[in-house]
């Protein structure tokens, strides 16, 4: 489909993306939000995310993304790489309230929550799926600027399994328009700020490998995180660099959002399910990267996430 078919008649539109918003969630739906706005001047458009800080600023119009909903009577909602409609965020009142909705996303544990649903699990990214549904022609460079952006960031700099040969192929087409896409990697993925690689020295240091050094984990608490004075959104990338340590299959990074309340990340290398685990869990996401919230003490989250990932490991010698 073009997103266009979907626009028709529609005066005031609403786009949100999901709570803790990483760089595929704001790539999406600002490249999503830019394409429209550019596009469709005459459709009053609104767009919610939490708070990223700067990190992502250099994306044309982040400066008109909301993190409060005062706006009503949607004409349509549209969720972009959100996995299940309780990730919604700010925007999850008036979605609901919302009577035509769409859901633009990519992970397999979406359940198709929305009117109507655009969800592709191969494809590499919510914006790799969002540059699918606009017309090629009329994709400007601001447009194209974030979802390469939401690319990079959700395909691991087009290294993840997920990556395909259409992911570079929609990176080309990208590239094409004329931004900075060098910056894009090096500011925008790689690089942290010096209080960033000391909480990921810590994490690293502290780390604990079990099932016969088969897996990996690493805990912070809320007294670590408030003491490097650091949010939940520069704690990306830490899961990340625990799954490349030699001889892992397995890697997860745990931190503490609430009193015996932790955000699970999961990463796995060759055949553990990370999706699976996750979605017994009550959370979702891919099949080599996936999150949920767990409560009790650090011991009883990894221990039950152990106890899961243990079963794979003997399904597949078993096999």
């Amino acid at each position: 489909m073009n997103i266009q078919d979907k626009l028709f008649n529609v005066k005031k539109l609403g786009i949100a993306g999901h709570v803790r918003p990483d760089g595929d969630c704001v790539g999406s739906c600002m490249g999503l939000y830019n394409y429209i706005c550019e596009n469709f001047p005459q459709i009053e458009t609104h767009v919610y995310m939490e708070s990223t800080g700067d990190r992502f600023n250099y994306i044309n119009n982040m400066d008109k993304v909301e993190e409060e909903v005062v706006d009503t009577d949607f004409d349509l909602f549209i969720s972009v790489d959100v996995s299940d409609k309780e990730r919604i965020g700010v925007a999850y009142d008036v979605f609901n309230a919302t009577t035509n909705t769409l859901c633009i996303d990519h992970h397999i544990s979406n359940d198709g929550f929305a009117k109507e649903n655009i969800v592709v699990p191969l494809a590499s990214s919510a914006s790799e799926v969002v540059f699918d549904i606009l017309d090629e022609e009329k994709i400007s460079k601001d447009t194209a600027e974030a979802l390469y952006t939401g690319i990079v960031h959700d395909s691991g700099v087009f290294k993840y399994s997920s990556t395909s040969r259409h992911t570079m192929e929609v990176a080309g087409k990208l590239i094409d328009k004329g931004f900075n896409f060098q910056s894009i990697i090096d500011d925008g993925f790689y690089s942290r700020s010096y209080i960033q690689n000391k909480i990921l020295g810590r994490a690293l240091l502290e780390s604990i490998v079990f099932l016969d050094g088969k897996c990996i984990f690493s805990a912070l608490s809320k007294e670590n995180i408030n003491f490097y004075g650091v949010t939940h959104q520069e704690l990306g990338g830490i899961a990340e660099q625990l799954r490349l340590t030699r001889g892992v299959e397995c890697a997860i990074f745990i931190y503490e959002t609430n009193d015996f309340e932790y955000k699970v990340s999961l990463r796995s290398n060759n055949f553990i399910d990370c999706n699976e685990v996750a979605g017994y869990f009550g959370g979702g996401g891919h099949i080599r990267a996936a999150g949920c919230t767990m409560k009790g003490t650090t011991h009883d989250v990894i221990n039950n996430l152990a106890e899961k990932i243990e079963i794979q490991f003997l399904r597949t010698e078993a096999n």
